[in-house]
């Protein structure tokens, strides 16, 4: 496996997304996700991202339990704080240190670890001043509960503030070959454009940045029909770039690249990871997957190779349908 480094992580290409597994998607089973997570590690895999929201707690749980009997030392776990649910199950954003200090150690007890590798804001919170985060996630850093600290989400103006008072290793935010430099994620406005201003900032701050969804939440597979590809009890049916009238580009965009890649004999899903991978600035590519065929098919990209005709073949698709 190819890797990348985060200040001093050695990082497989390909990290293991874990959205799924917390139960909000279609056909996901706790067995199948623990399979996964165990045959991700037998293909070199290393980096695992998870999120307490994910299933309101369930996906670091069952990421938890697929680790029980491998060598810590040999895996590098992401999670995130920010995000927090009442009883009601009702979602809201805290940043607060007293919420940050509650939610690591849940963090911990649901991981079965006594440290994070990566613990990252999940999205901004309005109501909390970025310096009190900062600090709380610089004391967890002394406790050595974390390791190193990312922001997700965030603003460039917002990573800076937060910089003045903790180190910051990553950068995470949505970033695929569809979606070069987004204004919107399931409709919540994005404070940041991908390509044209996150990436040259790592760049200039020895940071990564950590591209999630950058299959398009699977579009990139090429398997999507034009409708009827899920039901609404699947998250994916909240995205307005997925469905209905505002689907059609993106749906012919792929068909268009979908051809592109049988007359080059690549699978599509492969020049969208290579895509990404080749670029200096991005770190581990969280790549979703909750059953071991899914782990088998973004490990054997590292068979295959895209020349860079293609991926400028494959750039120039993209623009002409205008996407972002």
């Amino acid at each position: 496996m190819k890797l990348k480094t985060i200040k001093d992580m050695q990082t497989s290409a390909l990290g293991f997304g874990c959205w799924a597994m917390g139960g909000t998607w279609n056909n996901v089973s706790d067995q199948s996700s623990i399979a996964a997570v165990k045959a991700a590690i037998e293909h070199g895999f290393n980096f695992f991202d998870v999120a307490p929201v994910y299933g309101l707690g369930k996906a670091e749980t069952v990421l938890g339990k697929a680790l029980q009997g491998v060598d810590r030392s040999e895996v590098l776990i992401a999670t995130k704080c920010g995000l927090v649910w009442d009883d009601n199950k009702n979602v809201t954003n805290n940043l607060t240190a007293q919420s940050i200090i509650a939610e690591v150690e849940q963090s911990l007890t649901r991981l079965q670890t006594d440290y994070i590798d990566l613990y990252q804001v999940h999205w901004p919170d309005s109501n909390t001043p970025i310096e009190e985060t900062a600090r709380a996630l610089a004391a967890l850093k002394e406790q050595g509960k974390v390791l190193h600290i990312g922001v997700s989400n965030y603003s460039l103006d917002m990573t800076r503030e937060m910089m003045q008072n903790v180190e910051v290793a990553t950068f995470q935010g949505l970033y695929n070959l569809l979606e070069q430099d987004p204004t919107h994620y399931h409709n919540i406005p994005l404070q940041y454009r991908a390509k044209s201003e996150a990436l040259p900032f790592c760049q200039q701050n020895d940071m990564k940045y950590l591209p999630y969804s950058p299959l398009m939440q699977g579009l990139l597979t090429g398997k999507f029909k034009r409708s009827g590809n899920w039901d609404n009890h699947d998250d994916r049916h909240n995205n307005p770039k997925l469905n209905g009238e505002g689907f059609e580009p993106y749906y012919n965009c792929v068909e268009d690249l979908k051809q592109l890649t049988q007359e080059a004999n690549v699978p599509l899903a492969h020049l969208a990871i290579h895509w990404l991978v080749e670029q200096a600035e991005v770190g581990p590519v969280i790549a979703g997957a909750h059953t071991v065929e899914h782990v088998e098919k973004n490990a054997s990209f590292m068979d295959s190779s895209v020349s860079k005709e293609l991926l400028s073949s494959a750039e120039a698709i993209v623009r002409k349908w205008n996407l972002d």
